[in-house]
Formats: C-alpha cells, sequence, structure tokens
C-alpha cells in the first residue's frame, strides 16, 4: 500500500515548515511530491517536497490530482479537517489576500518581456540589435601625440642641467636658536 498517495495529509518533519501538516496533491516520481497547506490554512507553500521529508497521517482526503488551493479549502471544511487536526480555520480576509496574490504573480507572468543581455528589454529598442559598423577612429589623435613627443624630447635637455647628482646628500643646515635672555 502506497502511503505517499494524493489526498494524504501528511505532517511535514524537516525544514522552515517542519511540524505543519500539509496535503499531497500530487506524486512527482518515486522520491518527490507536490504538497499544500494549503497557505491560508496551514502556511504551507504550494512545493516539491522529498518523501523522506514527510509523515503520512491517517487522515486522507478525496481531492483529484492538481486540485487548487481553494479547493482543498473546501474539502478541509466539509470532512472538517480543521476539528480533527485542531487547525485554525482560515478567515475570508486571508483566503481573499490568497486569491489576490496568486491573481497578481499570474499577472506577471504574462507581462513580463524576455531580457537581452545588459538587462535591457527584446522590446524596447530594436534598431540596437541591428549590426553596427565600428566608428572610424579620430585623426586629431596621432597629431597630439606626436607634439607630447617632440616636448618630451626638449624637457630631458633642460632637467640634466638643473638637476643634482643622485648619489650626493646634502644635509640641510640646521636653524640656530636664538637665546632670548630674560630680563
Amino acid at each position: 500500500m502506497n502511503m505517499f498517495e494524493i489526498g494524504r495529509i501528511c505532517l511535514k518533519t524537516a525544514g522552515r515548515e517542519a511540524g505543519k501538516y500539509c496535503v499531497i496533491v500530487k506524486s512527482m516520481n518515486d522520491k518527490f511530491v507536490l504538497i499544500t497547506g494549503p497557505k491560508a490554512a496551514t502556511k504551507v507553500k504550494r512545493r516539491r517536497c522529498n518523501k523522506e521529508h514527510l509523515e503520512p497521517l491517517v487522515e486522507k482526503i478525496n481531492i483529484h490530482s492538481d486540485a487548487s488551493d481553494t479547493e482543498i479549502l473546501k474539502v478541509f471544511e466539509h470532512e472538517k479537517i480543521y476539528d480533527k487536526l485542531s487547525i485554525e480555520k482560515p478567515d475570508t480576509v486571508a483566503i481573499k489576500a490568497m486569491k489576490e496574490e496568486k491573481a497578481k504573480k499570474k499577472s506577471l507572468v504574462q507581462t513580463r518581456k524576455p531580457r537581452l543581455r545588459g538587462g535591457k528589454s527584446a522590446a524596447a529598442k530594436p534598431q540596437e540589435r541591428k549590426h553596427k559598423e565600428p566608428e572610424k577612429p579620430k585623426e586629431k589623435a596621432p597629431e597630439k601625440k606626436a607634439e607630447k613627443k617632440v616636448a618630451k624630447k626638449h624637457k630631458p635637455e633642460k632637467a640634466k642641467k638643473a638637476t643634482k647628482p643622485k648619489h650626493k646628500k646634502e644635509s640641510k643646515p640646521a636653524k640656530k636658536k636664538a637665546k632670548v635672555k630674560k630680563k
């Protein structure tokens, strides 16, 4: 008998949601299942979970594969799961917030545009994606370099006359302090 079947209520034993109840919604493969709290009732998000991190309970509810959170909430109330597991029944405000959050995520997914490298949207500037010709180098730059080379040739001649040999160290004359006579 498979204990990890759709509709089985389990207790999470690992992770941030450890100690909370969840429902198996779908069997993914030999090691993983899709679970949900639902979030409005038990604060467990719909996510993939390792079977080793779940402790199956005796309770099982009748739901179909990939049932929505609102359907599971209705079944919880119909089969009195809140009383059996001593779970606090969510108020209507929490259920509405859950629905709004789901709708908001859905609208964000639909409005997203594909991104290019550099974080720019593909639809933003289609002209930039076209091949650009390389820019021609400026002609003024080589002239400036030539002028600098000429200037460098003249500077060392002046510098040689003014510089002192490095091997001789000159000591600065010590300043003598004038003694002030007190009267």
